[in-house]
């Protein structure tokens, strides 16, 4: 077992696999109306070779967690077997899913039983118009019908990632958690990054932490939470003294880029060592041209090695990477 470790004594044992750049929703932060140019079928990684990956991630290289996610995971068909597959490789790694619950429905039953331990939804408002307005897409009864079978089939903590926009859900904040309080859901608020597909993000624009606190603190009293946040990339707040706790996720303005335990496989094979790098290492070719797992493992321990300190987006001279968010893989 080589652990993966880079520079700054940084190790990774959180591994996110994206399983497709595919999404069946549009939200408006993340790409245009028409979609994007998806990834050639003969690009991405198969099955079998996501599994390998994955394996060489757990067994040689001391990952611990794997979340699956996209673009839209639930619409990579093989999803449910490629956790059964995970599942048996190694009885304890953690496996989860970052999902925007459509489908959930039909498949939470499914993913549990084939050894899914949680799922991530992702939903920035419980009002149906303004569902439509962010994803273009009517289907906020479809998501909530798939967190209410994620939690069915035990798939939890169910936990809600939501993003905040300006002038579209900025003043449902305080809303969205009650909504989640009583459901039992454990919300987490994401500050928006600077990985659309349309390069138009914007420091100035952003809804940042402060901005949530002063929104939830007109309705809820929050205090830190009492345990450790690790490597957790969530700030943890005790909701009206507990138990019950909502997250924020500042990684524009509050970098957690020192205890980060993450790295992460595209769709199409490449290891990022940050979500923000530039730079990517290719296992699929050297896979496909009969690279063995020792030497996959040795490749992707050099791609470790490279991970700068933090991802700069304070930096004036940062550039926002080549890939959206639905290429890479939250």
């Amino acid at each position: 077992m080589q652990p993966l470790i880079d520079r700054h004594g940084r190790v990774a044992t959180d591994l996110r696999v994206s399983l497709t750049d595919r999404c069946n929703l549009r939200c408006t932060y993340c790409m245009p109306p028409e979609g994007l140019e998806w990834l050639p079928a003969d690009d991405q990684l198969s099955d079998d070779e996501i599994v390998r990956l994955i394996g060489i991630a757990v067994q040689r290289l001391g990952v611990k967690e794997v979340r699956f996610t996209g673009g839209e995971p639930l619409v990579r068909r093989g999803l449910v077997d490629i956790v059964g597959r995970v599942r048996a490789l190694d009885p304890d790694v953690e496996m989860s899913i970052t999902t925007n619950a459509l489908g959930l429905a039909k498949t939470a039953g499914a993913l549990a039983e084939a050894g899914l331990n949680r799922v991530n939804v992702s939903l920035d408002t419980v009002r149906s118009d303004t569902f439509q307005e962010i994803t273009r897409r009517d289907r906020f009864t479809d998501v909530v019908e798939g967190l209410a079978a994620a939690e069915a089939a035990g798939l939890g903590p169910v936990k809600v990632n939501a993003v905040l926009l300006r002038g579209v859900n900025d003043d449902q904040g305080p809303e969205l958690l009650q909504w989640c309080l009583d459901r039992g859901y454990h919300l987490r608020f994401i500050e928006q990054m600077p990985l659309d597909a349309q390069h138009g993000w914007s420091r100035d624009s952003m809804v940042t932490a402060d901005d949530i606190f002063a929104s939830l603190a007109t309705t809820f009293a929050l205090t830190p939470a009492r345990e450790p946040r690790g490597s957790a990339p969530a700030e943890l707040f005790l909701v009206d003294g507990g138990p019950a706790t909502v997250g924020v996720i500042a990684s524009v303005t509050r970098p957690f880029c020192g205890d980060c335990d993450r790295v992460r496989l595209t769709a199409d094979g490449q290891v990022r060592n940050c979500l923000f790098a530039r730079d990517e290492s290719d296992l699929r070719l050297a896979m496909r041209g009969g690279a063995s797992d020792d030497a996959l493992a040795d490749r992707w321990l050099t791609a470790m090695l490279g991970k700068a300190p933090g991802h700069g987006i304070d930096d004036p001279t940062f550039l926002q990477p080549d890939r959206p968010m639905s290429a890479i893989g939250g």
